[in-house]
């Protein structure tokens, strides 16, 4: 055999090599960039579930409507009513994106109790079609949200006091009440222990009222807070059966009257941040993700220096970087501020107006780059820019017409 044969052999391999190499390497380079071409081609959908009868405020609402965010103006554009449905005040989306549950705050579903629709969604219109509706098992659901593994759905029950763990089946389904808790002892205080000084925010206090549920970010322990009764209920969760059980300490108290309202974990999953709807405070805990056990640690008004009068705190955020925290005032109609520190300490940074009235939540868009705040009074939805160096938000000038919005979310 030559050698000038072998050396002829040894190019046509390397060459064969680089080739398949090089339409390998192309081949996958062309399927990342139809895969970011798909990904950037993706709508994102947002929805905005409205009150339809008037409940504490306005309610112009005709249910859910539908709207397309353009992402680089924070516009919500294309409005459609997506789904006719009385009051649906919160809004989930399934892990898998195929479902959407909204909570209907009524008192007239089988004699009594509110009720949980269940709607398929098509990715690619955002379209929603009915699957079926579900009694919350208690009167006038306030909040609702799903445990990670997209198995299970969590209610509670504001007007009814109580709490509902609800099987989601196969099909996006849901079905019966596989677990219900509700607390019937130490009614608060009607006055807020740390209210601002001549506050009139009163409501709440005649008995208990379950306002938000929602696992921990480990999906080990599921966190229920209850305005009427100034605490924070603590259960372990059972993911396989969808059953509660108290935690080593069942509940923590808060100062009598101050309102638990609504709470966020930082990304961490160790701090947790819960504000007091009639006190205008923000508490931050430790959160032990080993047994449930929750450590406060500090408190702090969430109005400037100086308010006097009536106000009530109603949403709390903290972006995905977990550097900030927002909560919203209602009546001061603002949007409070917070860098996180050391610790999970909080710090003010100040305030923004809401550009509206009665602003009852408010969220985060896909990307971080835009924040929505639902004035529900104003009958409008207003857009800020988040300045991610700073914390910052800057109104765009772009109201959007909804009337009686309660909640926006993404999907």
């Amino acid at each position: 055999m030559s050698s000038e044969w072998m050396k002829d052999a040894v190019l046509q391999a390397t060459t064969r090599r680089q080739f398949v190499k090089g339409a390998t390497a192309a081949a996958l380079a062309g399927a990342m960039h139809g895969v970011a071409q798909q990904s950037a081609e993706r709508k994102i959908f947002a929805y905005v579930g409205t009150y339809t009868t008037k409940m504490d405020g306005g309610g112009n609402g005709e249910g859910i409507f539908l709207f397309e965010l353009n992402p680089r103006t924070g516009e919500l554009l294309n409005r459609k009513l997506a789904a006719k449905t009385p009051n649906p005040s919160w809004i989930a989306i399934h892990p898998s994106r195929k479902y959407l549950y909204a909570i209907n705050e009524v008192t007239t579903f089988e004699g009594g109790s509110g009720s949980v629709t269940a709607f398929g969604v098509d990715e690619t219109t955002g379209a929603l079609h009915e699957l079926n509706v579900v009694s919350s098992q208690g009167a006038g659901p306030a909040h609702m949200s799903l445990d990670a593994t997209g198995r299970f759905a969590f209610v509670a029950n504001y007007a009814g006091g109580s709490i509902a763990v609800l099987p989601v089946l196969a099909d996006g389904r849901l079905g019966d009440a596989v677990d219900t808790h509700r607390d019937t002892d130490a009614i608060s205080g009607k006055s807020a222990t740390n209210a601002p000084l001549g506050s009139f925010a009163h409501s709440g206090h005649d008995k208990p009222h379950a306002h938000m549920i929602a696992p921990d970010p480990q999906n080990r322990f599921v966190l229920q807070s209850d305005l009427g009764q100034d605490r924070i209920y603590v259960y372990r969760f059972d993911a396989a059966t969808g059953t509660l059980t108290p935690a080593a300490t069942p509940y923590t108290s808060l100062p009598s009257g101050d309102g638990p309202r609504h709470f966020a974990f930082h990304p961490n999953g160790h701090w947790l941040y819960l504000l007091q709807e009639e006190a205008s405070t923000v508490v931050l805990f430790h959160f032990d993700q080993q047994n449930g056990g929750l450590t406060e640690k500090q408190t702090l008004s969430t109005l400037p220096s100086g308010f006097a009068g009536t106000s009530y705190t109603s949403e709390i955020l903290v972006s995905k970087d977990g550097r900030f925290v927002y909560c919203v005032n209602r009546l001061h109609d603002t949007i409070a501020i917070f860098a996180v520190g050391g610790g999970g300490m909080l710090h003010p940074l100040g305030e923004v107006s809401t550009m509206g009235d009665y602003p009852r939540h408010f969220s985060i868009a896909p990307g971080g780059e835009f924040l929505y705040v639902c004035n529900q009074l104003s009958d409008s939805i207003a857009t800020f820019r988040i300045d991610h160096g700073t914390g910052q938000l800057k109104f765009t000038g772009q109201y959007t017409a909804v009337g009686s919005p309660a909640i926006l979310t993404f999907l």
